[in-house]
């Protein structure tokens, strides 16, 4: 996972922890330091940045992993609407922290209203920290994954911060992940 990598072609990136839109150039030396949740978090010369897995090719990945996340996919499409909101939450990842935001216990509330035949998701999330520049791209990541849903109309993910999150909130399955148990 950490072979350095020339980048096949120019790349738009998110910048780790800031949250700015880069441009990464063609041949510029990476490590990728994450891949998870759809999205590649890479070590450059400048820094962390995010690359989303439509430039995928330009880090020379197999999509065929891809592939099977797409039959996942197909595979809960006959699940109840619940099921298929929480298995998309747990695709988005913190790009900083190998465990997804469900097992570090950021998603503290999910809701879905039909209302006029109209179906939204509310998500009420929070971060490890307050400061944390890359809150509004998770949220982003995590609403734009609900709307892959079939019948979900709307989402809405909010961040708050009440109450604080804390190591103690993340899940059994998350601290294996972390090495903490």
């Amino acid at each position: 996972m950490h072979e350095e990598i020339s980048l096949a072609r120019e790349v738009e990136a998110i910048q780790i922890p800031s949250g700015d839109a880069i441009t990464l150039p063609a041949g510029t030396p990476v490590f990728i330091t994450q891949r998870l949740g759809g999205t590649y978090t890479v070590a450059t010369s400048a820094g962390l940045a995010r690359i989303s897995s439509k430039d995928a090719d330009a880090l020379g990945v197999d999509l065929e992993k891809e592939k099977e996340k797409v039959a996942q996919a197909e595979r809960l499409k006959d699940a109840p609407v619940e099921e298929q909101v929480w298995a998309q939450l747990k695709s988005v990842y913190d790009p900083e922290i190998p465990v997804d935001i469900v097992n570090l216990g950021l998603v503290y509330d999910c809701a879905i209203e039909e209302l006029d035949g109209s179906k939204t998701v509310t998500v009420k999330m929070t971060l490890t920290a307050p400061g944390c520049g890359m809150g509004p791209v998770i949220a982003a990541d995590a609403q734009s994954k609900i709307m892959t849903i079939e019948g979900i109309d709307d989402a809405k993910v909010e961040l708050v911060w009440d109450p604080a999150w804390n190591q103690d909130m993340i899940s059994e399955e998350g601290k294996m992940k972390l090495g903490m148990i």
